[in-house]
């Protein structure tokens, strides 16, 4: 590869829109040379905002194009594994919004593709990791001051959601996920079950949709970790998260006052005495910057950084337990192979457990 990494997006809805224009406006060594989506009119009128971006409607003619060196991918997930092996089959590096794939099996089959091909080319966008209140706490928990990591409590609320078509699993499988991995990046261990518990649910969710949601994670050493996930909160895009440990707590993502309370101003905005980010891509701008720089850098230096393959396949494996868990209302185990010898034949189905 040159200096400078020539990149091709895949998916040009609001994620993939965002990292296009990340691509070309803020990050450095990189060049931003196509987009595709199977909505060629819409990836047009993307590629049109910039200079010498082509546009089309197959991700995989992309995907091999011998232009484009590495890929983003922000497309749906269940033609994540297709495209993500396409990625492999010519050796291109490729940074695979979540979900990794939709359920176990298919991401375990990612794990072991890699595998065989003997080298690392995957990385998965759970951007939290490069967000620099959660590097911190790390951080801070890793250093060893405050003792043993006990208890995590995460908090994650949207102020809306599209109502056509949205199901209580989407909590689980798209939102959920990430504090799925923002746990396992903390207490740097798997989870091993989960229960997802249904509150009554907002009148601003549609018919049937579970919303607020309350996961409560084991991990593998004892630790618990409580889940708020409420997607039609009608105040904004508020995540945070507070670590319990032996020695002392660390709080992470709201501004520090004497009494925090959030509201619905008249102009209709989220107010906590400062305004609440409308959605994700205020709130982590800097994470996703972050994210795709390390990307590019490791990308030119033939390397990759930030969540493998198997970080994906963890986290897929934890969100299928919570949806039958969702669906049983009873604690679940999460079923993991053994990490040092992935065969895709060892996934199975979680099993129930009595709460």
């Amino acid at each position: 590869m040159s200096d400078v990494l020539r990149v091709g997006v895949v998916g040009v809805g609001i994620m993939g829109a965002d990292h296009a224009e990340r691509v070309v406006r803020r990050t450095a060594h990189a060049r931003l040379v196509a987009v595709a989506d199977p909505d060629e009119v819409r990836a047009k009128e993307l590629a049109g905002r910039f200079d010498g971006v082509r546009a089309g409607a197959d991700a995989l003619e992309l995907i091999a194009s011998e232009d484009v060196e590495a890929v983003i991918l922000a497309s749906p997930g269940f033609v994540h594994e297709e495209q993500v092996l396409a990625c492999l089959a010519v050796g291109k590096p490729v940074l695979c919004e979540k979900p990794l794939t939709m359920d176990s099996d298919s991401s375990l089959r990612l794990v072991q593709a890699e595998r065989d091909l003997g080298r690392r080319l995957i990385q998965v966008g759970f951007m939290r990791r490069f967000d620099p209140e959660y590097t911190q706490l790390k951080s801070v928990l890793s250093g060893g001051t405050l003792g043993r990591t006990l208890l995590l409590h995460n908090v994650h609320r949207n102020a809306s959601v599209p109502n056509a078509d949205f199901r209580s699993e989407m909590i689980v499988r798209d939102s959920l996920v990430h504090e799925v991995d923002v746990a396992r990046f903390l207490f740097g261990e798997e989870v091993v079950a989960i229960q997802v518990l249904s509150p009554a649910p907002t009148s601003h969710a549609s018919a049937g949709v579970i919303d607020p949601q309350v996961a409560i994670f084991t991990m593998a050493g004892g630790g618990l970790v409580t889940n708020e996930v409420f997607v039609n909160s009608q105040i904004g895009y508020e995540v945070r998260c507070e670590a319990v440990a032996e020695r002392g707590s660390v709080v992470i993502g709201r501004a520090s006052s004497g009494l925090y309370s959030t509201s619905l101003a008249v102009d209709g905005l989220g107010r906590w005495g400062g305004s609440i980010p409308a959605d994700y891509r205020t709130r982590f701008a800097t994470a996703y910057d972050l994210e795709v720089q390390a990307w590019v850098d490791s990308a030119l230096r033939g390397e990759s950084v930030g969540p493998s393959v198997w970080d994906g396949y963890a986290a897929t494996a934890v969100s299928s337990a919570g949806m039958a868990s969702l669906a049983s209302g009873e604690r679940v185990t999460v079923d993991l192979v053994d990490r040092h010898r992935p065969t895709n034949s060892a996934s199975r189905t979680p099993t129930k457990e009595q709460s």
